[in-house]
């Protein structure tokens, strides 16, 4: 079995996660935060459904700048509604998912670079990267998520077990 075939069980069961925490959004409180220094649902609906998409970047590219200096950094258009965000999520799980299973475990391993402004954040094997930035990142934002439904008396999905909400997965 090969690296990315390997990791492919884990990705579907995160990204199933992920999508069942996006639906539950509130689509009368995408604007809102629980704190002024916090982003908004708004914010972590695009950011989760952009993010995934990285893991083509990452097997297609050898770096990515995502703020490159004199030109624009990468940023995502807010999505308009939650059907767009779990539309934008699913075209970018398909590709990661596609992208994952056409890598050899050789490509997996060669180095890949972040950069801001021409400078490295990190390099890492890809398989690294897809699994610490893109998956565990993917996990963080998703766990704030939660929060936020939590806060807005929405019912949490159960993920792991079962949550207050639902018993039973």
């Amino acid at each position: 079995m090969g690296l990315g075939e390997f990791m492919l069980p884990e990705f579907d069961r995160e990204m199933a996660n992920t999508r069942k925490t996006l639906e539950r959004i509130p689509e009368d409180k995408l604007d809102w935060k629980p704190h002024e220094k916090s982003t908004t649902m708004r914010g972590l609906a695009t950011h989760l459904s952009n993010l995934v998409g990285w893991a083509v970047h990452t097997i297609e590219k050898d770096e990515l700048d995502a703020s490159p200096a004199g030109g624009e950094p990468l940023r995502a258009k807010p999505v308009e509604s939650v059907q767009e965000a779990l539309e934008t999520f699913d075209k970018n799980v398909a590709a990661a998912r596609a992208a994952i299973a056409g890598a050899s475990d050789e490509h997996l391993m060669k180095p890949w670079t972040l950069m801001m402004g021409g400078k490295t954040i990190f390099t890492q094997p890809r398989m690294g990267v897809l699994r610490g930035f893109i998956m565990s990142h993917s996990i963080h934002h998703r766990a704030q998520l939660s929060v936020y439904l939590r806060l807005n008396d929405v019912p949490v999905p159960a993920l792991y077990g079962p949550s207050a909400d639902e018993g039973v997965m």
